[in-house]
């Protein structure tokens, strides 16, 4: 998961060098990119807990077919979604953004819009690979994608190695490039393993029957909307920063550049809470299941502290590893990045904790398959109460882009706190109708 994001982490900290406005530019194309991002990852998860419960049983039919119909509409899904992105792609213009930032976009944008569609489907075999409890495959795939993705950014951001100096675009051409060898390298190694071998060929896409899908449906389209739920609102924050004006804009793009990395970590616990819950759920020992959770929930807890430490300590010094202060000319411009950035690290440190309960939350949902309620708790949490707040403070009070953080920090905690009450009482549900 963490991989993901380094991916964003590297075209950030290169595109950087180039000045402020190829940083936000970068910001506002991505902000497109993650809401269909968005839907696509939260979709694909709907496989991970199927997978899990047939692995947990020994049905390798049951396994197989819902891993089918999963990269099924996960690959229908991705088309659909990049040609959506395309679409939207002229409200750019309408958005009140700084021009010079969406001149910059456009092209960057149109690029990386084609590896959504690899992307998805990298995500349908991960989930399923997660499923069988073979984590480290998709881990291989990422790190290979992400030295690709630095080799290319360098030769075709700055012109190396006799390749043309594209800027902007040169790194979309490297994560391009990086998510088509990505799903390639992960089928590749799955074939190779012989627990995952026979599920990965002979894959009858267009055999599929309407009762699986229907069930991966149900399961995938709640979770795609949990998910966007809470892209959305970072991503409406990447807007409300442009309004603001470019070097708000880049500096939130720094500040939420650093916090995707911790959400990763805090996601990957999420997988695992995903995989080990829908496992019990499988063999029906659900006071396991409840163990297994709240050990989950403490090791994230953990981490999460160290993480808002870190945040707390180098609020500063994270921000300036993004921008280059030996120019003169940007200095002014990098000075005001970095003071913005390190206000909205602070904020950032603390949402370190329910943002991560919040995450891990959904993962043992997700592992027990319930997942209608959990939508309309992250819809209320997100967009009735904390959207309203950051839209208010950000642009109607002198709190400007940390007004924006302290409404993402209202819409995460209230999250948090009912997402874990949900699974509080389920899991206590399922142990007492056991006992009967």
């Amino acid at each position: 998961m963490l991989g993901h994001t380094v991916v964003a982490l590297v075209d950030n900290i290169m595109v950087g060098q180039l000045g402020t406005a190829e940083l936000a530019a970068v910001s506002l194309g991505n902000s497109f990119m993650f809401v269909a991002m968005s839907l696509g990852i939260g979709f694909s998860t709907a496989i991970t807990p199927l997978v899990a419960e047939a692995d947990a049983e020994g049905n390798f039919e049951k396994g197989k077919s819902s891993f089918k119909h999963g990269l099924f509409l996960c690959i229908v899904l991705s088309v659909l979604l990049a040609a959506t992105v395309f679409i939207a792609k002229p409200v750019m213009y309408t958005m009140k953004q700084p021009p010079e930032v969406v001149e910059l976009a456009m092209p960057y944008l149109t690029l990386v819009t084609v590896s959504l569609i690899p992307l998805i489907i990298f995500q349908a075999f991960k989930q399923f690979s997660d499923g069988m409890s073979l984590t480290r495959y998709p881990m291989y795939a990422t790190v290979l994608a992400n030295l690709v993705n630095v080799l290319l950014n360098y030769m075709f951001i700055f012109g190396k190695w006799g390749a043309p100096e594209l800027g902007v675009v040169g790194a979309a051409i490297g994560t391009l490039v990086s998510r088509v060898i990505m799903v390639l390298y992960l089928w590749y190694l799955l074939y190779k393993k012989e627990k995952s071998r026979p599920f990965v060929i002979g894959i009858k896409l267009f055999t599929l029957s309407k009762v699986m899908l229907k069930k991966v449906v149900n399961l995938g389209f709640p979770s795609a909307l949990q998910m966007f739920f809470e892209v959305a609102i970072f991503t409406a924050a990447i807007w409300l920063s442009g309004i603001l004006g470019k070097n708000p804009q880049a500096a939130n793009q720094i500040a939420l550049n650093l916090s995707s990395m911790t959400f990763m970590v805090a996601m990957g616990f999420s997988v695992v809470a995903m995989i080990r819950v829908g496992n019990q759920k499988g063999l029906k020992r659900f006071e396991d299941l409840r163990r297994i959770a709240f050990s989950i929930f403490l090791l994230s807890f953990l981490c999460a502290v160290v993480f808002a430490l870190m945040f707390l300590i180098f609020n500063t010094a994270f921000p300036k590893m993004y921008l280059d202060y030996d120019n003169p000319l940007e200095f002014k411009n990098n000075a005001e990045v970095v003071s913005i950035a390190a206000q909205l690290l602070l904020v950032s440190a603390i949402f370190q904790i329910t943002d991560t309960i919040q995450v891990v939350a959904l993962g043992t949902l997700r592992g027990m398959q319930d997942v209608k309620i959990p939508t309309i708790i992250t819809f209320i949490a997100y967009w009735a109460i904390g959207f309203p707040i950051m839209y208010y403070l950000g642009l109607f009070t002198d709190y400007g882009s940390t007004g924006i953080w302290l409404g993402l920090l209202a819409g995460l905690t209230v999250s948090g706190i009912l997402l874990f009450i949900r699974f509080n009482y389920l899991s206590k549900r399922l142990i007492l109708s056991q006992s009967k």
